[in-house]
């Protein structure tokens, strides 16, 4: 067996395929399966980490698919909560525009520098940890209506957007940091 081929990035890849079945719940109006099965993909996130670093299954193509499916996972998800009307469209176009914005970033860097690793940071971390906290927290309101009070969603979305927009200034710097070093 390959060894790419292992449980953590097994967990990796199930967060990809979960994507369009959530969509798919999402779509035909679902939002409690969307809800479990999105629950479900967030746990891999934290368990293929741990598998990997437990088992020692770190692996190059685990480095590259794990941002892949997050980016996969959280866009697909904010791109449909948008259609349903659970999260404006403005706080979509700020996560995919980071996005691309990094892509776009790691392309030039791969092209122009010697550097290979790009290993999140911190910050890239906490970004997605709250997206994915509000992701929850909106589709949990959507099941129990838009107006429940202890869901505070439209907060969630704005400090979501404030740690997108950080994480997206912060790998700028160290994008740059990279240049001035090769």
């Amino acid at each position: 067996m390959p060894r790419w081929m292992n449980a953590a990035n097994g967990l990796t890849a199930l967060r990809l395929l979960l994507a369009p079945p959530i969509v798919a719940a999402m779509w035909t109006g679902r939002h409690g399966l969307a809800l479990a099965l999105f629950m479900i993909a967030a746990a891999t996130d934290v368990l293929d980490g741990a598998a990997a670093r437990r088992f020692g299954q770190e692996t190059p193509f685990g480095a590259y698919l794990d941002p892949i499916a997050d980016k996969c996972l959280l866009s697909a998800m904010f791109l449909a909560m948008a259609g349903a009307g659970m999260v404006p469209w403005w706080f979509v176009a700020i996560v995919l525009g980071r996005d691309v914005y990094l892509l776009l970033a790691a392309a030039i860097l791969l092209r122009f520098t010697r550097r290979r690793k790009f290993p999140p940071s911190v910050w890239g971390k906490a970004c997605t940890f709250v997206q994915i906290v509000t992701a929850i927290a909106a589709l949990t309101a959507g099941m129990l209506g838009h107006s429940n009070p202890w869901i505070p969603v439209a907060a969630l979305i704005r400090i979501s957007a404030v740690f997108t927009i950080w994480s997206g200034v912060e790998y700028t710097w160290r994008g740059i940091a990279v240049v001035r070093a090769d």
